[in-house]
């Protein structure tokens, strides 16, 4: 009878470029098919990252089988692409490793090939940006992409980013994501200006260095 092998696959991934340690897989014969009412479990991971620095998700697989395939995996356009795979050790647990080198904003999952998926939410990787933050005495005043600047608009100016475009933003542990909604700044050496309630909630203040996934 000719042995079943079945790959897990994990957190879809981007176009872009990524140093991957993806484990090596274990002879053929070796290898285990994923438990037809398997779950998966995580129980740890580090998803915010500066680039350069790897990502994590630790887990385990659900009745436990060793030799199961799981992967890392991001959704980019309408794909998911794989970073990273591992392999379930005897007890079924599996640890997931990533470093990605650029900047990015994604969902993420675990995913067992022919079988259930597993979201772990957002695989931030951030480099570092001087920002700012703009507002009063601007407010009732025309925004860049369209619209009124007010005390509640939530959004950053950017000079190039097309209007629109989703940034996730991190300063103090504080994440939020926003849209670009202006152009600016214009003071030399500044990437972003945040508006007022923007930098409220980021309790960002005056100007300076602030994470961020674009």
């Amino acid at each position: 009878m000719t042995p079943r092998s079945t790959t897990l696959v994990a957190l879809g991934a981007t176009g872009l470029t990524f140093a991957t340690g993806s484990a090596t897989a274990p002879p053929a014969a070796a290898q285990a098919a994923p438990p037809d009412n398997h779950r998966i479990t995580v129980d740890k991971r580090r998803l915010n990252v500066r680039a350069g620095r790897r990502a994590l998700v630790r887990g385990a697989l659900q009745p436990g089988a060793a030799g199961v395939s799981v992967s890392l995996q991001i959704h980019r356009g309408r794909h998911w692409r794989t970073l990273t795979r591992a392999h379930t050790d005897a007890r079924g647990a599996f640890t997931l490793r990533d470093r990605a080198q650029r900047p990015l904003s994604a969902r993420a999952r675990v995913r067992v090939a022919g079988a259930a998926a597993r979201s772990v939410g957002r695989l931030n990787v951030y480099r570092t940006a001087i920002a700012s933050w703009y507002g009063p005495g601007l407010y009732g005043q025309r925004l860049g992409c369209g619209g009124t600047l007010s005390a509640g608009s939530m959004g950053v100016a950017h000079k190039s980013l097309p209007c629109g475009t989703r940034v996730t933003l991190r300063h103090g542990g504080r994440i939020l994501r926003v849209r670009v909604i202006d152009r600016g700044p214009y003071v030399g050496g500044r990437e972003y200006d945040l508006t007022a309630a923007t930098a409220r909630r980021l309790r960002f203040g005056g100007h300076g260095a602030i994470l961020t996934t674009r």
